[in-house]
């Protein structure tokens, strides 16, 4: 797979969701460092595992998206997680992160993602939110937190009603759970500790959760070969 044209500052919007959607990983990487951070992206990489969030919480994220979105470009799609207000989206932006994800819906945050022609994934939980994120122009709705409401069934219910209406499961998924969201109608899936495993970076055993991702990666391919 090739990465997304570079067009001088983002790839375009619709082949990041492309590219997110094909490859059907998300890892959420939440780290207590930057070099911890860009380690578990390096070990993601190295199993397969092509999208990156890097969360807010990371402490230096902006940085640490710029420098990873330009060391990545053309070989993987870099984002921005847990960005709660457009403030801190449009610094995301301005740092060349390729999506931005919430862990609600907040529609300045979905606007200003829009008037970039930036990829954007916000938060929701219920019908009636994800109504409200749908009608802002969200691309893709992080159902969060999924397994709280019942997992893969809460993500099939919600199919019903939604079905053209692309959904990122986040919180609670795991290799174990991965294939019953593929089944459920899951365009792609957001998984945090499950898959980025911080304990082992910090214990300097990387190759692990290059086998988690590339276990993961195999437990996609072949759930989507059998849906």
């Amino acid at each position: 797979m090739t990465a997304p044209a570079d067009n001088g500052r983002d790839p375009d919007r619709q082949a990041v969701l492309r590219w997110i959607e094909d490859a059907g990983i998300v890892p959420v990487v939440r780290a207590p460092s930057p070099e911890l951070a860009v380690r578990a992206v390096d070990a993601l990489l190295a199993g397969g595992v092509s999208v990156f969030e890097i969360t807010l919480t990371v402490p230096g994220a902006v940085e640490v998206i710029r420098a990873l979105a330009e060391r990545f470009r053309g070989r993987a799609i870099v984002g921005a997680g847990t960005v709660l207000s457009a403030e801190d989206a449009s610094a995301c932006i301005a740092a060349g992160a390729q999506f931005i994800v919430s862990p609600g819906f907040n529609a300045p945050t979905v606007a200003i993602a829009r008037a970039f022609d930036l990829a954007v994934m916000p938060g929701a939980l219920t019908p009636t939110e994800v109504m409200a994120a749908v009608a802002a122009g969200a691309d893709m709705v992080k159902i969060f937190p999924c397994s709280a409401m019942g997992g893969a069934k809460y993500l099939k219910a919600l199919r019903g009603p939604f079905p053209t209406v692309k959904l990122l499961p986040t919180g609670g998924v795991s290799p174990v759970t991965a294939a019953e969201y593929i089944a459920a109608g899951a365009s792609a899936l957001g998984l945090g500790s499950e898959l980025v495993d911080i304990a082992a970076l910090k214990a300097g055993n990387d190759g692990l959760v290059t086998e988690k991702a590339r276990e993961l990666v195999e437990i996609v391919r072949a759930a989507r070969a059998v849906k």
